[in-house]
C-alpha cells in the first residue's frame, strides 16, 4: 500500500484545450502522465489536488474521468480553480455510478483515512489573483470553514492536508489557513496550482511545524509524489 499525490492534470480528452499548446514541460504531457502514474498499484491511494479536467460539465468530462478511473486504486479528488465540471458530492457519485467509475471520491467537507493518517483538505483561496479588488470574502470564509470541518473530522489521527492553492509562497502568506494547519497539528501540506515560472515561488520544507510541498504535475515531471510509506535511507 502507498499514498500518492499529484495536482493539475489539466485533462482535456473531451474538449479541445490540450496543455501541449504551452510547450516546454507540457509537450506530450498525456504520455508523461501515463508513464508517471504507472507506478500506482491496485492497493494504493492517490490524491488529485484540483484542476483535473477542463470540462465544463459531467457529460464533457466522461473521457477525462475514464482516464482517472483507469489509474489503479482509490482516487481522492479536490477542487481546483479550473474544475468547472464540479458539482455536489451526491451528483458526482451518481455520475460515477452511471459511468462505471469505481473508487473515485471527492474531498469536500470530509476526510478520508489512510492507515493511521487522515487525508484532509479543500481548494483553498489565492488572494494574489484578486487584481481588481473583487475578492469574495464569503468564498474565502467558506473555504476556511470547509478546511476546518475536514480537519475536525480527522479526530486524533495524524493529519495530512491537501490544497489546490498554496497557502504560502515567496512574498505571500495566507495567515488564516496557516493558523488552521498549525492549530490542528497538521504534519504536512501538499499543494498545486503553480506552473512554469511560478515554480520558483514555491515554499517547501518545514515552516511553523508544517512540512510544505508543491506537487503540481509539471513541477514533479508528471510523476506522483509518494507520501507513504516514507522511503528508508
Amino acid at each position: 500500500m502507498a499514498l500518492y499525490a499529484i495536482g493539475d492534470l489539466h485533462l482535456s480528452l473531451g474538449s479541445d484545450k490540450p496543455m501541449d499548446v504551452f510547450g516546454g514541460a507540457w509537450n506530450g504531457y498525456l504520455d508523461k502522465l501515463r508513464k508517471g502514474l504507472s507506478v500506482i498499484g491496485e492497493d494504493d491511494t492517490t490524491v488529485l489536488m484540483g484542476d483535473v479536467s477542463w470540462a465544463m460539465d459531467f457529460p464533457a468530462a466522461v473521457p477525462d474521468f475514464q482516464f482517472i478511473s483507469d489509474i489503479p486504486g482509490k482516487k481522492i479528488i479536490l477542487k481546483g480553480n479550473h474544475d468547472y465540471w464540479w458539482n455536489t458530492v451526491a451528483k458526482f457519485d451518481r455520475f460515477c455510478g452511471e459511468n462505471a467509475f469505481p473508487d473515485l471520491h471527492l474531498l469536500h467537507n470530509n476526510c478520508f483515512f489512510y492507515e493511521d493518517c487522515a487525508i484532509c483538505g479543500t481548494r483553498g483561496w489565492f488572494f494574489e489573483e484578486d487584481k481588481k479588488g473583487t475578492h469574495d470574502e464569503k468564498v474565502f470564509r467558506r473555504e476556511l470553514m470547509r478546511l476546518e470541518v475536514s480537519l475536525q473530522a480527522a479526530g486524533d489521527k495524524a493529519k495530512l492536508c491537501f490544497l489546490h492553492y498554496p497557502p504560502i509562497y515567496q512574498g505571500y502568506r495566507c495567515p488564516e489557513i496557516i493558523a488552521l494547519l498549525q492549530r490542528y497539528d497538521v504534519k504536512a501540506c501538499y499543494y498545486g496550482h503553480l506552473h512554469g515560472g511560478s515554480h520558483r515561488l514555491a515554499v517547501e520544507g518545514l515552516h511553523g511545524g508544517v512540512h510544505y510541498q508543491l506537487a503540481s504535475a509539471d513541477y514533479v515531471n508528471f510523476n506522483p509524489v509518494k507520501i507513504l510509506p516514507v522511503a528508508k535511507n
